[in-house]
């Protein structure tokens, strides 16, 4: 099987450049309407997040969207419309961006990610649903992995990476810098099951390597998991602009379950 194929989304769908730009004008669309809170989690310029507040809702529940990108593109800029359809349901929504590789290494990334989530708790003082696409889907299983329960009490996670070491044979890997001993550190899918509630999204028209991947996981963890039909890498992000989707409504179970402390949604 070649790996770049599976695993180079950009290559396999040509208008993924057009759809990310469509994604740019909609977040800043949605930032206009909706401005959010800014929140620090440390005294780097990329150390931030966009906090989406629901409006009248005294104590909301929280979702901790990452971006994807492969680790080493794009900032919780480009993805801020993601957070419509929850906030739509009364979830909070905090959208952080993160370094990028090479300049840091993917350790430094899933500190920060951990940082992020740390400051989200101190802000809102809920467990999270952690939540992310793609790169961002990883963190979001590392960090319920990672973290406490009273911090992180469900992921669910878009077309995530699970298992990195596929990418070592793939041009993905020229600024990861990933070896097989980093790669199988970082790979959620090697970690003992937290044994929280999990659901893993992808599109269904995505390649067979990113169906596998989602569909193991969430076996292994003994989480659920969907394939979206007709959706590929990029297209899978748009049932969360909208709020009566059921993606974005079990989303929404997900993080008012979460925030109760319930373990089923």
């Amino acid at each position: 099987m070649g790996f770049e194929i599976e695993y180079n989304n950009r290559a396999r769908v040509p208008e993924s450049g057009a759809i990310i730009a469509r994604w740019m004008q909609a977040a800043e669309a949605f930032r206009l309407a909706h401005p959010p809170e800014t929140l620090a989690y440390g005294p780097g310029p990329r150390e931030v997040m966009d906090l989406f507040l629901p409006a009248g809702v005294a104590r909301p529940p929280v979702a901790l969207f990452f971006h994807g990108g492969y680790w080493q593109a794009l900032d919780g800029r480009a993805v801020s419309h993601v957070a419509a359809g929850l906030l739509a349901q009364g979830v909070a929504v905090a959208v952080p961006s993160y370094d990028l590789c090479p300049e840091v290494p993917l350790a430094r990334i899933l500190a920060q990610a951990e940082a992020a989530a740390h400051a989200l708790h101190a802000r809102m003082g809920r467990p999270a649903l952690a939540m992310g696409h793609s790169a961002g889907g990883h963190l979001a299983a590392m960090l319920l992995a990672r973290l406490p329960a009273h911090m992180v009490a469900a992921a669910l996670p878009i077309s995530g990476l699970f298992w990195l070491e596929p990418l070592l044979a793939t041009s993905i890997n020229d600024k990861l810098g990933l070896d097989v001993a980093t790669a199988r550190g970082l790979s959620p899918a090697l970690l003992p099951s937290p044994g929280r509630p999990l659901h893993a999204v992808v599109g269904g028209a995505e390649s067979d390597e990113f169906l596998r991947q989602t569909r193991e996981f969430a076996t292994l963890w003994g989480g659920s998991q969907e394939a979206l039909p007709g959706l590929n890498h990029f297209t899978v992000l748009a049932p969360l602009e909208d709020p009566a989707h059921p993606l974005t409504q079990r989303a929404a179970r997900l993080a008012w379950h979460a925030g109760a402390g319930l373990t089923e949604a």
